[in-house]
Parts: C-alpha cells; structure tokens; sequence
C-alpha cells in the first residue's frame, strides 16, 4: 500500500500539495476532498483539478521563459 501511495505522489501534478501549503491546510484532506467529491458529483472536480495543474504547469513555463538559464 505504501508503494502504491508513493506512486501517485510522485507522479501527481502536485496540485493537493501546492494547495495545502497556500492554505495551511493538511494535504491529505485535500486530497480526500478531491476523492470524495469526485465520486459524489460525478467527477466534475477532475476538470477543477485538471484547470489548477494546467495553470500550474503555464506558470512554471512562463516563468522558466522570462529567466532563461545562461548556460544549458
């Protein structure tokens, strides 16, 4: 069970987490929230927690962009 929650954390967008640490709130209840509602409404928060990685990933992009490595 342990390996199979290592998985998911590694590769996970990091979403739950990134949330967590903004909020002060515990990760794991973030993602148990996730879960929950996820199998309550019918998966409708996927497409909220797909918006938040994709957001997540533009701003990493446009910040690598703006402060270009000199030497690569």
């Amino acid at each position: 069970m342990n390996k199979i929650k290592l998985f998911f954390e590694e590769s996970a967008f990091g979403v739950c987490s990134k949330l967590g640490e903004r909020l002060n709130f515990p990760i794991d209840s973030i993602r148990l929230f996730f879960i929950y509602s996820s199998f309550i409404t019918l998966g409708s928060p996927i497409i909220v927690y797909v918006s938040m990685a994709m957001m997540m990933k533009m701003r990493k992009y446009l910040r690598k962009m703006n402060n270009p490595v000199l030497f690569d």
